[in-house]
């Protein structure tokens, strides 16, 4: 069989051959490519002289094309899986899992890297080079490098465990959202709702055999909107409930007990390897440095938040008793009535700035404002092959005219697609003999889709995400590093959220929306009043948003920051740990828990903190660009230079006092927020 995966790829730009593979050819190119890596492992082995290139930069550069087929495997298994595909995982995660314990707990290998680490002070090293010899040295220790016989073989099973649960746990959530849809079949249950949202209602009931309905799903542009504009409590309480309860009822897509074997997996690895938590494992390696620092300053926003999330929640209960005779607010209630209020306060709604925000357009807005600030440039590249018929490949080049990256993008939910939204690479940047490999970026997001009447019209919510996704890709896509291991995304996981929560702020920029928000009947440029109100609404309910964030930070240190095998009921220790952040009594039945993907299925175990974290940084970063100019060159030249092309060249701090020069402030965070005055 001739397998694509295993042969050059002979399309532009070297991409995936998308439309030449088929599920069939993942395993044995998987196997394959392991064959290939460990020929690569064995001649770094065979150095009778190691040497920082022969070793160092060997390992970096070893398994290729493994780093590639994987990549292209787990991309699709998130954006475009199936029964196969999900099958294939189970087994492919094994083997990747026991090649990385075969790497990482060779003796004879980490001989070669201690003996170049020993040496290091006596080598005449650049910074980057340092910090690869470093972070090299590290992960064999982080990684169990120093156990022998018994407890490498306990760190090989928990690993191979920890794998397949992290897969149970997401497949289990997907095959759960993908299971609810919820009919309507009366028009008149449909007050409030917008009527761009009835029609994809009713576009949904036509795709799912029931034409003459609307139905409703789990799926963000789906059940976002029906919990923001329903009249009907009911529709909103029984929806809520579904989201609720997600992978929880006691069935065979329940997520608890794994939840408890992934926590005491994570747990006994960390001990094994002489940590006293998960946490403090993965706080070693991040800013933070420890579950002390990550919880001391979760708890000092906390401090400012409640009060002012107790007022927001006030306000809002009786604004809602005043306008409806409402008695008790409800968690269902909030998003509909927080609506009705930020829409009395400010006479703003989303559905008077949907049309204003028609996808293409704000496609070309985010390439604009690359283009103002970095000079580079997107053009669609129809020979690209695709993934699936919704994705769009562009290729971007710099203020030069040079080629600098393939970007992918997939903006609508389907099934075989997880939701919500995230940046990925189907191949990192780096330097190999000389020539400089360019990134295959890619962001998948889960946005409104267009109807038989309207083109796709953001909210001004999935406005902002996909400025923030696109900020992941500018980090992918710019990165000028020597090595894959510390090149473009390939930070400390707090700080890795700074250039994606930095380009949000241009969202609220009048020379910025004056590109793109164009009215997508008229051509009318968005009103100077709208973008004001935009501007004042930005602070509506921060406390209460700020409480959220906050809690899921909590929760996340909670089970891993201390022996989680006392946990025997993962509600009652939810409920326990969030009560002092939450604001509403606990709804009977529901648990967030076990659809908390991004711990338990994505990278952010003890990491959840670093959204709060990495706002103190852009708050406190975009404060220069606003000192400066929102696209003055000079600021951005140093912010790509410092920040989006360094990658993990040198420790974060360094790299944003030389942007910023001095240490981030809380300061302009908190003034952003509105929990200090200016």
């Amino acid at each position: 069989m001739n397998n694509p995966l295993l042969a050059d790829f002979a399309t532009p730009f070297t991409t995936a051959p998308f439309d030449q593979i088929t599920p069939i050819h993942f395993l044995p190119a998987i196997k394959s490519s392991i064959s290939e890596a460990k020929q690569d492992i064995s001649k770094i082995k065979s150095e009778a002289f190691p040497t920082f290139e022969n070793t160092i930069e060997a390992l970096d550069g070893a398994g290729k094309r493994l780093s590639i087929v994987a990549g292209i495997f787990f991309n699709l298994n998130s954006a475009e899986t199936n029964e196969e595909i999900q099958s294939l995982a189970r087994e492919i995660s094994p083997l990747l899992t026991e090649h990385g314990n075969d790497i990482l707990l060779d003796q004879d290998l980490f001989k070669k890297v201690s003996q170049v680490f020993e040496q290091k002070d006596h080598l005449e090293l650049t910074p980057e080079q340092s910090t690869l010899l470093e972070k090299t040295y590290k992960s064999f220790i982080r990684n169990g490098a120093k156990l022998s016989g018994e407890k490498a073989d306990q760190l090989r099973k928990i690993d191979q465990q920890l794998a397949q649960e992290s897969l149970k746990f997401g497949e289990n959530v997907l095959a759960e959202t993908n299971k609810f849809v919820h009919f309507v079949d009366q028009e008149t249950d449909l007050e409030g709702l917008p009527e761009g949202i009835k029609e994809a209602a009713a576009q949904i009931a036509e795709e799912k055999g029931e034409p003459k309905k609307w139905a409703f799903t789990l799926d963000y542009p789906s059940y976002i909107p029906a919990m923001t504009y329903a009249a009907n409590r009911m529709l909103r309480k029984t929806l809520f409930m579904a989201n609720g309860t997600k992978c929880s009822k006691g069935d065979e897509l329940d997520n608890q007990e794994t939840i408890k074997e992934i926590l005491n997996l994570r747990h006994d690895r960390a001990v094994l390897l002489g940590y006293k938590s998960h946490a403090d494992f993965v706080l070693e390696e991040r800013m933070a440095k420890n579950p002390e620092q990550v919880i001391s300053f979760l708890n000092s926003l906390l401090e400012k938040a409640k009060p002012k999330g107790i007022a927001e929640l006030n306000e809002l209960e009786a604004f809602a008793k005043e306008l409806d005779g409402l008695e008790k607010l409800e968690k269902w209630d909030f998003a509909y009535y927080s609506e009705l209020l930020k829409k009395e306060k400010y006479a703003l709604d989303d559905e008077l700035l949907r049309p204003y925000f028609q996808l293409e357009k704000v496609i070309d807005g985010v390439f604009q404002t690359a283009e103002k600030l970095y000079g580079i440039t997107f053009t669609p590249v129809a020979e690209i092959p695709l993934y699936h018929k919704d994705v769009t490949a562009y290729e971007v080049k710099d203020k030069d005219g040079n080629h600098l990256s393939v970007f992918y993008a997939d903006f609508f939910p389907r099934v075989g697609k997880r939701n919500g939204a995230w940046m990925t690479s189907y191949r990192s940047q780096s330097i190999q003999g000389g020539q400089d490999i360019r990134p295959h970026v890619s962001i998948v997001c889960n946005f409104t889709k267009p109807t038989k009447s309207k083109p796709s019209l953001l909210t001004f919510n999935e406005v902002t995400t996909l400025f923030h996704e696109f900020g992941h890709a500018l980090h992918g896509m710019m990165a000028k590093g020597h090595y894959e291991s510390l090149s473009g995304t390939s930070v400390f996981w707090d700080f890795v959220e700074l250039p994606s929560q930095i380009f949000e702020n241009w969202c609220y920029e009048k020379e910025c929306l004056d590109l793109f928000a164009k009215h997508y009947k008229t051509g009318e440029k968005i009103p100077e009043d709208l973008i004001e109100k935009i501007k004042k609404a930005s602070n509506f309910q921060q406390g209460y948003q700020t409480l959220r964030q906050i809690s899921f930070g909590l929760l996340d240190m909670a089970y891993h920051s201390k022996n989680p095998s006392a946990i025997s009921d993962i509600a009652a220790f939810e409920e326990e740990v969030m009560n002092p952040t939450d604001l509403f009594p606990k709804v009977p039945g529901t648990l967030m828990s076990t659809s908390f993907s991004h711990i338990f299925q994505g990278g952010y175990s003890a990491g959840y903190y670093s959204y709060k974290w990495a706002e103190v940084l852009d708050a406190d970063a975009f404060e220069l660009f606003q000192e400066k100019g929102v696209f003055d060159k000079a600021t951005a030249d140093s912010f790509v230079k410092n920040i989006l092309s360094a990658g993990g060249s040198e420790h974060p701090s360094i790299l944003y006092k030389r942007f910023r020069g001095r240490d981030p402030k809380h300061d302009a965070l908190l003034k952003r927020a509105g929990l200090i005055s200016e």
